[in-house]
């Protein structure tokens, strides 16, 4: 087959820079091949080479004792005692589930628990971290129910309990939705499997599910801006087969049983070709694959196709040759493929024959460990000027706005949707903020947690950036666990852009201030930029995920209250309203700064709460809509109505942070109260819960009739 003249435009539509293109001929000393050009274009978008945020993701705190293995594996893997070891990651699928929301996000799922079971993990929790353009946008409708769909459709499929995560609306994802998968496993800490290959001559081998066109040159594609042109990118999605990936799973822990594994990576971003050429990299290795050996879905695949192919349900493995046809005899019993396909070499050389020809022949290095590198111009983004004050508004009808929009009304209609049970080990299901996992066969439990506040991050992205951090620590804090550690997936637009670069740089400080204040060394990540669509970004939002844990299931603190209970907030309530919920959702009000973060405060109070866990039956932190939206929330799951003092909107519904609602019997408020005073922590009385009405000071309205908005509004919204 006569392979494409490589042209400009060829050069261009790979998605490399004129520069860049010569930057290739300088290393091969010659024009590449159709393939190479692939291979090259796959290895050095932004995508897989983090070439615009390297320079800046090395200055994150990533390293504790608690901490196993940080970023550059496929996942993070962290101590949890006892010789075992939690296993996670969060990474984006957004490009794909814009263009093709179900099978965008369902292999946005099927990645991430890939990315887990490499390691050698059993996945045990996911979430998933959704934004969406407005309601009122004609594409969103379509996208939201379809992402939900495939984030149910494969974790379902595949037996993998969803415990949590955030869904939120914006006009800024009216062209580009994210769609952040979070997975977490266990293992033995001392039986982590990783990706650098070793030894000379050692079988490649293939495992799972066959080749497909699915996903050829999806790497490149999530690494562009959209335009009118995006329906043509509907081939460059994946599609997804959770059935496989299960019979995948147990194949690949059986095999990790019998000592045949040497080094194991998932086919993901780029698939055959990323996997290899990291594999080899990290191992200081070259790597040879003849492809006629790979197994094929399709007639006729070329080189190309076969490289750059993103099909799903793939391994890649180095094998200890010994125990190949143990190896071959478990993946034929699960029913997949296992094909050898090449071998480990000594020369720092990728080289690929199809069909008894030399398709590429290139030094290894240069494609991964040498791709480039950018110092991206940035500028800071400019110091907030003082916020619009709000109209006047009275506090019912305050709450009305929050729980009657899709951002802060109930989400059960999207977590019905997914399992929650599945496993048998959830203590605590979505919806009462972290989720939480029993580590099975024992006393302990992990819990979940994945957090960002847009709004903040683009007014402040150093704050912002903190705030994100501050909010996973609370919402694992409120439940009783301490912070472990954490994972991130940096969402942005344009890098070329001065000013977007400066977001992130903005962000990454932020958010390396507060993992270092707070013990939660990121593990794992992904970066996801070029978020555009027509010139226009999203917000920046970079999402934390992060896992906590409880010694024993005796610290959870997961009750609710009964009548009577005292409400008390911990921590110091001045009324930030700039960027609050209340100004964006009662008015289309997004002005002024970033609610400030103390970080020293954050883990003063959270240690606090942690500590003295045996006086309170419920708990959670304040974020969006301050006291009254998290009073309101915490009185509906209990059933009852809540009276609060205050009346007046900044106390209400001010958004400062290190702050705590917890509901408490009288006598165990008293001894909070006394325990306060000794930790030097603020403390107060706000409320009281019980009835069947909301007050706030002398304005009330009856809770049904609150609860019915708060439980049809999400719908309403999406259906629209």
């Amino acid at each position: 087959m006569n392979e494409p003249q490589i042209t400009p435009d060829l050069i261009a539509a790979h998605g490399l820079k004129p520069d860049e293109y010569e930057r290739i001929l300088e290393i091969i000393g010659r024009e590449p091949t159709f393939t190479e050009l692939g291979i090259f274009s796959a290895m050095w978008n932004e995508h897989c080479s983090y070439k615009s945020s390297k320079k800046w993701l090395r200055t994150l705190h990533t390293t504790g004792d608690q901490v196993i293995c940080g970023p550059g594996e496929n996942a993070g893997v962290v101590d949890i005692g006892d010789g075992q070891a939690v296993v996670f990651k969060m990474e984006s699928h957004n490009h794909p589930s814009y263009i093709e929301p179900h099978q965008g996000a369902a292999t946005g799922v099927g990645g991430i628990l890939r990315d887990v079971f490499t390691m050698g993990a059993r996945p045990v929790a996911a979430m998933d971290s959704l934004s969406f353009g407005m309601p009122d946008h004609p594409k969103t409708s379509h996208i939201v129910k379809g992402v939900v769909e495939g984030v149910g459709g494969y974790g379902n499929c595949f037996g993998v309990p969803n415990v949590g995560g955030e869904v939120r609306f914006h006009p800024s994802y009216n062209g580009n939705c994210l769609v952040n998968a979070f997975a977490a496993g266990l293992a033995d800490a001392d039986k982590i499997f990783y990706s650098a290959a070793s030894g000379i001559g050692m079988p490649v081998v293939y495992l799972g599910a066959k080749t497909g066109r699915d996903g050829v040159g999806g790497a490149t594609m999530a690494s562009a801006e959209f335009d009118d042109t995006i329906e043509e990118k509907r081939p460059t999605v994946q599609v997804g087969d959770p059935f496989t990936e299960k019979c995948l799973l147990e194949a690949c822990l059986e095999l990790m049983q019998t000592g045949a594994v040497i080094s194991i990576q998932d086919m993901g971003a780029a698939g055959l070709t990323c996997s290899a050429v990291e594999m080899g990299d990290k191992g200081g290795l070259g790597v040879q694959l003849n492809l006629d050996a790979v197994p094929q879905r399709e007639t006729n695949m070329t080189a190309y196709e076969m490289m750059l192919s993103e099909s799903q349900e793939r391994m890649l493995m180095v094998l200890n040759p010994e125990k190949e046809e143990i190896a071959r005899e478990i993946f034929v019993k699960w029913d997949l493929d296992f094909a050898i396909v090449g071998e480990t070499i000594a020369e720092d050389r990728f080289l690929i024959v199809h069909g008894n020809e030399v398709k590429a022949d290139l030094p290894l290095s240069k494609l991964s460990s040498e791709a480039p590198e950018y110092d991206r111009p940035w500028v800071p983004t400019p110091e907030a000027t003082a916020g619009a004050a709000l109209p006047e508004i009275g506090a019912i009808d305050a709450l009305k706005a929050l729980i009657g929009s899709p951002n802060y009304a109930d989400k059960s209609w999207v977590y019905e949707q997914y399992d929650t049970q599945v496993m048998g080990d959830t203590v605590r299901r979505p919806g009462l903020g972290a989720g939480v996992v029993r580590v099975h066969g024992t006393q302990k439990a992990l819990a979940f947690t994945s957090d960002v506040t847009p709004r903040y991050v683009k007014a402040n992205p150093f704050e912002g950036g903190k705030q994100a951090v501050a909010e996973a620590y609370r919402n694992l804090t409120a439940v009783g666990a301490k912070p472990l550690a954490s994972t991130d997936n940096l969402n942005f637009g344009n890098p070329e852009k001065p000013e977007i670069m400066g977001q992130f740089v903005g962000a990454i400080k932020g958010i390396d201030a507060a993992v270092r204040a707070l013990d939660m060394p990121i593990v794992s990540g992904n970066v996801s930029l070029y978020n555009e669509t027509d010139g226009t970004g999203i917000l920046p939002t970079p999402t934390i995920g992060a896992v906590g844990l409880l010694n024993s299931l005796d610290e959870l603190i997961a009750g609710l209250p009964t009548a009577g209970d005292v409400a008390m907030v911990i921590g110091e309530t001045k009324g930030h309203l700039d960027q609050s919920a209340l100004a964006f959702e009662a008015f289309g009000i997004e002005s002024g700064d970033a609610p400030a973060v103390d970080l020293d405060a954050e883990k003063r109070n959270g240690e606090f709460l942690r500590e003295n866990r045996a006086l309170v039956k419920a708990a959670t932190d304040l974020s969006d809509g301050g006291l009254a939206l998290a009073a309101f929330e915490m009185a509906e799951a209990a059933g009852l109505g809540v009276t609060l003092d205050a009346s007046d909107i900044p106390m209400l519904f001010g958004e400062d942070q290190a702050r705590y609602l917890v509901a408490c019997s009288f006598d165990q408020a008293e001894a909070l109260m006394v325990a306060a005073r000794k930790a030097e922590v603020p403390l107060y009385t706000v409320g009281r819960f019980g009835g069947d009405t909301i007050s706030f000071g002398a304005e009330s309205a009856p809770m049904a009739e609150l609860v019915s908005l708060y439980k049809s509004a999400f719908k309403a919204a999406v259906d629209a």
